[in-house]
């Protein structure tokens, strides 16, 4: 991690930090990819799940809709306004997704 950065929330008690705490782990190891291999795979995920219009494409919708709901709660209380809508959005977007595709509505 670069110098003074933290895991944890300045503050933070109960359920926040010890998600925070947990997730340190996973962090350092997405830092240490290449920048490049997180946003493919998860662009390919969103694009099987949008080109497989059964199960299969709700499964693979599912990665992105946990890491996307991992990051926006990670992220929760630096965020303004706007962000926390846009994660809200695609959230939704996402569990509406892949509910279709597993048959759960329309």
């Amino acid at each position: 991690m670069p110098r003074g950065e933290h895991f944890v929330t300045p503050g933070a008690t109960g359920v926040r930090r010890a998600v925070e705490v947990k997730s340190a782990t996973p962090l350092v190891y997405l830092y240490g990819l290449p920048r490049w291999i997180l946003p493919v795979v998860l662009v390919v995920l969103l694009l099987v799940a949008l080109a497989l219009p059964d199960w299969r494409g709700g499964i693979a919708a599912l990665p992105v809709l946990g890491f996307v709901g991992w990051l926006a709660y990670m992220s929760w209380p630096s965020l303004g306004p706007w962000a926390r809508f846009l994660r809200v959005a695609l959230a939704t977007f996402l569990i509406l997704l892949a509910a279709e595709r597993f048959g759960l509505i329309f």
